[in-house]
């Protein structure tokens, strides 16, 4: 241990909620990490959708958020994928009743820069939250890092896994750990991970797959971090923000393409 550089006090999870941070958590808990849960309010897809238009206009925003409506309504056909997934790996649902949670309404609230100073962390872990705001950043005591669901820099943004699938580049179908800057999914990469979706996968159990893949990739991070021995690195290649596929264009390539 580097203990110039080590890091005392508790990893703080930020999340809007949801069941992969409910596994990443269980996991760090498993590995004897003292970990605290910071809970925003998820952002409203009206939110959601005002910004995209504005960034991608109103025809693509109203059908990416078409797609986040059907992807939300075939979680029923996913659910014996998950239920499958969850018991090969032992993991509950809900967040493990040990871990303290502090409700906020954003994490980039003063309310949430208060709390982390209460908790002092060695670390901050992202998992499913908005973007944290560069003034907020600033204002961390520690390093904040990132789970992200696609491998960077290519499959920045959202839906990293199926468009990786769509691209013909199943091979970077995986997981990335970043350190977290201003840009999205832009900070130095810390390590990466890769996996195979099976043929009964689609847009609604990729995320979980990918998850679950990075789970000792997320310890790892945070031992690092808590220990002094980050080692990011910078990536190179092309480099693309992805968004949800349209709804059209989602189910033209799931016809055309079995990619779903």
């Amino acid at each position: 241990m580097d203990g110039v550089n080590a890091r005392q006090g508790p990893v703080v999870v930020m999340t809007a909620g949801g069941l992969n941070p409910s596994i990443v958590v269980q996991h760090l808990v498993r590995a004897g990490i003292d970990v605290r849960v910071i809970l925003e309010n998820p952002e409203s897809k009206g939110e959601i959708v005002r910004r995209r238009a504005r960034r991608l206009g109103w025809i693509n925003a109203l059908g990416q958020l078409g797609t986040m409506i059907a992807a939300r309504a075939l979680r029923r056909t996913a659910e014996r994928r998950v239920a499958d997934l969850l018991d090969r790996h032992g993991f509950d649902r809900a967040l493990p009743d040990s871990v303290p949670i502090h409700p906020v309404t954003s994490i980039n609230a003063p309310q949430t820069a208060a709390r982390v100073d209460e908790l002092k962390p060695g670390a901050i872990l992202l998992v499913s939250t908005r973007l944290m705001s560069a003034r907020q950043l600033a204002a961390m005591p520690c390093p904040v890092i990132n789970l992200h669901a696609g491998i960077n820099p290519n499959y920045r943004g959202q839906m990293g896994g199926y468009w990786s699938l769509r691209e013909n580049d199943a091979e970077n179908f995986g997981a990335t750990l970043h350190l977290v800057d201003a840009g999205t999914d832009t900070g130095a990469t810390l390590y990466e991970v890769r996996t195979r979706p099976e043929r009964t996968d689609f847009i609604s159990t990729y995320p979980l797959l990918l998850t679950l893949a990075a789970l000792d990739i997320t310890r790892q991070s945070i031992e690092d971090a808590l220990t002094g021995r980050l080692a990011p690195k910078a990536t190179g290649g092309p480099s693309a923000l992805r968004f949800p596929p349209t709804l059209w264009s989602w189910i033209w390539c799931g016809l055309t393409r079995r990619i779903w």
